[in-house]
C-alpha cells in the first residue's frame, strides 16, 4: 500500500473498523498509536519484523512509529481509535527534556497498557464525535501530552532529566493573560500562546502550569466562563450570542463549562442576579 501523506496537523484521530483476516497497513508519516476499542480478539501483529501473538483487549495500545511497516491478522472483526502524532512533536518533547532527539528513537510496541494515553484517546474520541467544540487548544494540548509520554517511555525513568520547576517571568505571563483576554472569542491554539510568551510549546506548558497552578486549557476555559458570567449579568444579549462572544463553540458547550466550573447553570446565574439586590458572587 502507498504511504499516507505527510503530517499537516500535530494530532489526527481516526476511528476504524477492522474486518477479520489479514491487513497490511500503509507506511505512515505519523507516529500512530492504535488504541483497541472493542471486544477482546485474538490477533497476530507484525511490526518491522517483530511479531507478537495474543489477545488484544479493550484499551491495549500498539505503537507504530512513522515509517514502520505493519501486518495484522485478526480472528474476528474489531474497532480501533488511531491517534496519529506528528513526529516533530516527539522531537520537541525530547528537546524540552534536554534529550538528544537524534539519539532518541520511538520503537514499535504491541499491547502496551498506558492509562494516561488511553484516557486521552477516549476523551479525544468523544470530542471528535461532538464536532470538536473545544477547538485547537484541546487537540494541541493532547498532542504534546502524548508526545511527552512517549518520550518518557523511550528512556530509563531513573535517568530521565526533569524539566526545571521554575515560574514564567511575570511580564511574559501577563502578556499571555492579556492576549487571552483580548482574544477569548477566537479559536486559540497552544502554539499561538507559546509564541506570545516566547517559549517552545513544551516549555510553555510546564512554566504556565507552575506559574498559574492549572493547565493552559483549564485557564482559558475558566476565563471564558468568567466572560460569559459577566455578559449574562448584563442581560443585554441572548445566551446563544453570549456563548460565541465568550469563545465557546455553541450554547450547549457554554452551559456544560459554566456548570462544571461554577456549579450553576447560566439560567440560574441570570435568575439569581435578577432576584438579589446585591450580586450573589459578591457575598464572599
Amino acid at each position: 500500500m502507498s504511504a499516507v501523506p505527510g503530517p499537516s496537523v500535530p494530532l489526527d484521530l481516526v476511528w476504524i473498523d477492522v474486518p477479520a483476516g489479514r491487513i497490511d497497513t500503509a507506511v505512515d508519516c505519523y507516529h500512530v498509536l492504535d488504541l483497541h476499542a472493542s471486544q477482546p480478539v485474538h490477533a497476530s501483529i507484525r511490526l518491522d519484523g517483530c511479531e507478537s501473538r495474543g489477545t488484544q483487549c479493550y484499551g491495549d495500545i500498539n505503537i507504530v512509529p512513522a515509517g514502520c511497516t505493519g501486518r495484522w491478522r485478526f480472528e474476528a472483526g474489531a474497532s480501533a481509535v488511531l491517534l496519529r502524532l506528528a513526529p516533530r512533536l516527539f522531537e520537541e518533547a525530547a528537546d524540552a527534556m534536554d534529550s538528544t532527539p537524534a539519539r532518541l528513537t520511538l520503537r514499535p510496541a504491541i499491547g502496551v497498557r498506558d492509562p494516561h494515553i488511553e484516557h486521552i484517546g477516549w476523551m479525544l474520541k468523544d470530542e471528535s464525535l461532538a464536532g470538536r467544540p473545544r477547538g485547537n487548544l484541546l487537540m494541541e494540548s493532547a498532542a504534546y501530552a502524548i508526545a511527552l509520554r512517549l518520550v518518557r517511555r523511550s528512556h530509563n525513568a531513573s535517568r530521565l532529566p526533569r524539566l526545571p520547576e521554575r515560574a514564567m517571568p511575570k511580564w511574559r505571563l501577563r502578556r499571555v493573560c492579556d492576549y487571552v483576554e483580548v482574544n477569548l472569542d477566537q479559536n486559540l491554539s497552544l502554539h499561538e500562546l507559546a509564541a506570545v510568551a516566547g517559549f517552545s510549546v513544551p516549555h510553555f506548558k510546564v512554566l504556565f502550569r507552575h506559574s498559574m497552578g492549572l493547565s493552559v486549557h483549564r485557564y482559558v476555559i475558566e476565563r471564558r466562563v468568567e466572560r460569559a458570567r459577566e455578559l449574562i449579568v448584563r442581560g443585554e444579549r441572548p445566551m446563544s450570542t453570549i456563548a460565541l462572544d465568550a469563545g465557546f463553540a455553541h450554547q450547549s458547550h457554554m452551559i456544560r463549562c459554566v456548570q462544571r466550573v461554577l456549579g450553576i447553570t447560566p439560567t440560574q446565574i441570570a435568575e439569581l442576579y435578577c432576584s438579589a439586590p446585591t450580586p450573589w458572587w459578591d457575598h464572599r
